[in-house]
This record gives C-alpha cells, structure tokens and sequence, in this order.
C-alpha cells in the first residue's frame, strides 16, 4: 500500500446505509478510528434518517437526502465542536441511521391469563394475542432509550419490549371498559383502537409509537361449553359452578352421555339405554324447570262449564217452562219431576212444546198431568173423613 493509499483509508468520504433486511430498527455506521474530512457525502434514502453524535450529545440531524458535510448544514456540530469560522480539518463523529419505516406484524400475546369480572360468569380468566405495528417516532429518545452504546438494535429486541407492555396495557383497558368476558369477545375489534392506545402510551418514553393493533380473546373451554348449553350463570374461575347450575351442567351431561351410549349399538346397553332415555331425561328436564322458576302466582279457578243436559228418551218430547220469566229447557217429562219436586214447576206454570199453539199452564197438559197426581194411601192408612 502506498502513501496516498493509507492517507485516504484514514479519511470517511461517504456516509450511507445500504439496508435491505427491514427488520434493523438502528445501525450505527462504523467509522472506527476514521476520521470524517470537510465535504464528505451524506447520503440518507427513503424511510431513514441520520443523526451525527458527538460525545454523547446528539447533534444534527438529517432527512431523506444528499448532502456535502461543511459548516453551513452542521450547526449543532460547529457549535459543539467551536468551529467559529469553519472547519478545515477533518473531525471524529459518531453517525446514527435510523429506520423510520413501520415494522409490521409484530406478534403478542398475554403470557398469563387476565383475570375478568363477569355479570353471567362471575370471575373468568382469559387470554388475547395479536400483532402491531410500531415505528420509532422520537429519535433522540429512541437513541437514549434503546440504543445506547450498540452499534445495531433490530426488531427483535423491540418485539420483546412490545410483548412485555401490551400484557399491561390489555389489562389496562379491560379494566377500564368495565365489560364482561363475553362483551370483550364480541366487541374485540372495536376495542383494538383502546388498546392502540394504551400500548402506545406505555412505549411513548421509548420513542416508539403504534400504528395499529389486532387483537384476538379468548375464552377458557370450559366457558364456551356452557355457552353451547346455554348455561347462563355460575362459572367460577377455573370452571366451578355453583350448586343450581352444576346441577343443570351434569343434567346436559348425563344426557349426552345417553345420547352416545344410545348411538353405541355395539355397547350392549344402546337399546336399553334408548329405552329409558325418554323417561330419565324427562324427569330431569321437569325438575330442572321446577327449580329454576319462581313459584307461579295463584290463579283464579277456571269456570265451571254447564253440565249437558241428556237427550229426551225415546217417546218421550221435550217441554220448555217458565223458570222466573225466562224459558228453560226442553227437559223430557221424566227430568222434568225433579223440577216439580224443588217447586219450580207446578200446576199453575206455563209449558210448551213442540205442536202446542201457545204456553198453557202445565195441569192442563195431558202429557205432565201425571207430575201432579197425588200418589195413592199407603197401606192401612183410612181414608180421609168428608168433609161436613
């Protein structure tokens, strides 16, 4: 190597990063013990920015661009470094790229369960997980905050930090919407925006903002199974239920469990089973009602229907008589008896029938003239005495 060689491989003339991976967040351009001359070249491409730091403090920073480093574009430098009339020589500097693009689909979940007061299942945990896109926002806190002394930080140490303050920030904001496990599940996407929130509120002091946020809730098993049933109350956490569900929970098992045993020919009870199957689900099923309703209130008795009057017997016609102005019957001769016993029906009480050309009183009526008759002396009675 020659002179002029090693004279320029002591001297910085480009400055640029040639990254293609996406996933590198900050690199740091390795200038070793390199000096950067008056008027190298600063070149910054689309979705990157350059930051110049000089011992410790940060100093200009750069946008998209191509620039020729002098004293007129690096005013924090000059002052930093006292140039009051320009610098000539070349001057050491630490130079920063930053990925401004948004890092994608970046993966999360809950690594614990998040535990949720629920009005229909009381205290139930459950789980979420989705992805985020994040980008750094604050360069100067990002390069304080996650940078430091390292010469690179790719996503995977932002994932990390993702992962550990989206479990937070979830159980931030369920609690703060105040709903329940199902309505969390059934509003999930609506509440992702909160979420968005309360992650990028957690990951602000690092530089970093969120762009977007899915999210995805899930239920314990056993919470879906008595979904399925229709089991309305009584889960517990860890899947307890009290003493009127669990009743109604073993109930539907029971059931299916006659239902396979029914299904199984092959099990040596599915006729038997098939047989009663009708009868023990019937029982269970009405005691579970039984108990599950409040007591109904007492109602009235229901009206007693009129009991039917029987049809005439053969040759025997039907009259119709005055009962207190209105008419009542017809009643055949021989029913008619016990209305003349009670004294509704007497002698002077109008009839009629079918073929008469009008009411008459019924002694006059050859046919009820036997109701009126005065039945014979008994036995050894004398007869009356004329009278004097």
């Amino acid at each position: 190597m020659g002179l002029f060689d090693m004279i320029r491989g002591e001297f910085v003339d480009i400055i640029e990063w040639l990254d293609d991976t996406r996933t590198t967040l900050a690199w740091r351009f390795p200038r070793y013990d390199n000096e950067i001359k008056n008027g190298a070249e600063l070149i910054v491409r689309e979705g990157q920015q350059a930051v110049f730091v000089y011992r410790g403090q940060l100093a200009d920073k750069y946008g998209p661009g191509h620039y020729t480093l002098t004293t007129e574009n690096m005013p924090i430098m000059s002052t930093l470094q006292g140039w009051k009339h320009g610098f000539n020589s070349p001057f050491r500097s630490e130079v920063y790229f930053i990925n401004t693009r948004a890092v994608t689909d970046m993966r999360w979940g809950t690594p614990q369960p998040v535990t949720v007061r629920d009005p229909d299942f009381r205290m139930v945990q459950i789980r979420a997980n989705g992805t985020a896109n994040v980008r750094v926002t604050d360069i100067e806190v990002f390069l304080r905050q996650m940078i430091g002394t390292n010469g690179e930080v790719d996503a995977d140490v932002l994932s990390e930090m993702l992962r550990n303050n989206v479990a937070l920030s979830f159980s931030d904001m369920v609690l703060a919407s105040g709903l329940g496990a199902i309505d969390l599940q059934g509003r999930q996407v609506e509440l992702s925006g909160k979420l968005q929130e309360f992650v990028g509120q957690r990951l602000a002091p690092f530089g970093v903002g969120v762009e977007q946020v899915t999210m995805t809730i899930s239920l314990p098993e056993e919470i879906q199974q008595a979904m399925t049933r229709g089991v309305a109350r009584g889960v517990e956490a860890g899947g307890f239920m009290n003493n009127v569900d669990l009743n109604r929970y073993q109930q539907m098992q029971a059931a299916d469990a006659m239902l396979a045993a029914a299904q199984n020919p092959g099990g040596g009870m599915g006729a038997a089973m098939q047989a009663g199957m009708g009868v023990v689900l019937g029982g269970q099923m009405a005691g579970a009602m039984q108990g599950s309703y409040a007591q109904p209130q007492q109602q009235a008795p229901a009206p007693q229907a009129p009991q039917p009057v029987a049809p005439p017997l053969p040759g025997q016609q039907p009259f119709h008589f005055d009962n207190g102005g209105q008419a009542a019957g017809p009643y055949p001769v021989d029913q008619l008896r016990q209305f003349v016993a009670s004294g509704q029906l007497t002698r002077d009480t109008n009839v009629w029938t079918e073929g008469m050309p009008g009411w008459a009183p019924a002694s006059t009526v050859p046919a009820l003239q036997t109701l009126f008759a005065a039945p014979p002396p008994l036995p050894g009675t004398p007869p009356p005495l004329p009278p004097q």
